[in-house]
């Protein structure tokens, strides 16, 4: 699986579902309504959309957006869906008794929905102003006493499992 790299990992937040009863058809035509939005619009056209896509992806865009809140400290008013994609997942197969002992097959299809969402406050920041803006939100403003490796830049770390700790001895 090749991964990508993102130029500012810390301002999306997403949420993935799998496995989810329903065809990516169909899902697709509700995610194409909300891909772009805020997420309080979002949330106004899934509830006044008659689909049944709308509630499992209702609950993934709630769920990414309080892993925006709860893990990295995002106001929700900023929020916006930068990305939601539809795959197809695998494919559920029953056997249905019929006729003369015959049997039928069903195949049911289920896919797996990504929401992510980017927060539009913090992607106009440069990468120092975001580490500075973080540590505001979360409240970790290092004291002066605190010895880091700005302070001292000649400072190595001791690893205990490299340089020959306790197992290595014979």
């Amino acid at each position: 699986m090749i991964k990508k790299i993102k130029k500012h990992p810390s301002t999306e937040v997403y949420a993935l579902g799998q496995h989810i009863c329903m065809s990516p058809h169909k899902a697709r035509r509700v995610i194409d309504q909300i891909r772009g939005r805020s997420y309080y619009e979002t949330l106004v056209i899934l509830k006044l959309m008659p689909y049944r896509a709308c509630y499992p992806i209702f609950d993934l865009v709630y769920s990414a957006a309080a892993n925006a809140r709860c893990n990295m400290g995002f106001n929700e008013a900023d929020l916006v869906i930068s990305k939601a994609e539809v795959n197809q997942s695998t494919t559920v197969k029953k056997l249905k008794p019929r006729a003369r002992g015959r049997s039928y097959p069903i195949k049911r299809p289920t896919c797996s929905i990504t929401i992510v969402l980017k927060d539009t406050l913090l992607s106009e920041f440069s990468s120092d102003k975001l580490k500075r803006y973080q540590y505001n939100i979360l409240d970790l403003n290092k004291p002066d006493g605190w010895i880091t490796k700005e302070k001292y830049p000649d400072m190595t770390s001791y690893d205990m499992y490299n340089n020959g700790g306790l197992w290595d001895k014979k």
